[in-house]
């Protein structure tokens, strides 16, 4: 069984937000909102004129140990066999325990108001009609099809690469082991999927 991950070449990012808009046309998710399963921080550090601007990918880290799924209390939030942390809409009751508990701020909750607009922009609900919380799931839709996630398969400089973390014949393998990948907060001991090759 393959376990899913995903390695940021921040190397080659431009901050673009390509992932952003095919996540969202994949997902469907409440962009009226500013909500988004995946985004790019972008920062500027350093003071005039030593100025520099930082960019950085966010979405689930699909961690190892899941501090959302401990604090979920009707077991909506599960991993599947491949490690790709998912959320069961219809076991969600809108309590948002699990977005307090993720210390990524990776996701979101779904309240009342975005149900409704969900219904007026895209005719349909998209998820679940009641108040829930969403997040990232590698587009697993997509994954369980052959498919690399829209994000993955969008960026046109290629920082984002995905695939096996347990196949060493995988570019993800590769990186995520070549010692230039780091995992956000790795003293927090979630063990992220999700690591970053410095810029």
């Amino acid at each position: 069984m393959a376990r899913y991950g995903m390695v940021m070449d921040m190397r080659t990012c431009v901050g673009c937000q390509a992932c952003m808009a095919a996540c969202t046309a994949e997902n469907q998710t409440p962009f009226w909102n500013e909500k988004f399963r995946t985004h790019v921080e972008d920062k500027a550090e350093g003071i005039f004129p030593d100025v520099r601007r930082v960019l950085l990918p966010r979405l689930c880290m699909h961690c190892e140990n899941t501090p959302c799924l401990t604090a979920c209390p009707t077991g909506a939030t599960y991993m599947t066999e491949d490690g790709i942390v998912k959320v069961n809409y219809d076991r969600c009751i809108g309590c948002y325990a699990c977005c307090i508990a993720c210390p990524y701020d990776a996701r979101y909750a779904y309240d009342g108001e975005d149900v409704k607009k969900e219904e007026e922009v895209y005719g349909k609900f998209t998820s679940h009609d009641q108040p829930h919380v969403d997040k990232c799931t590698f587009c697993d839709h997509r994954v369980s099809e052959g498919r690399e996630p829209a994000c993955v398969s969008t960026c046109p400089t290629h920082t984002r690469i995905f695939g096996d973390l347990d196949d060493p014949e995988s570019e993800v393998h590769k990186l995520a082991t070549s010692g230039k990948a780091q995992a956000l907060n790795p003293q927090l001991g979630t063990s992220p999927k999700v690591f970053y090759i410095p810029s």
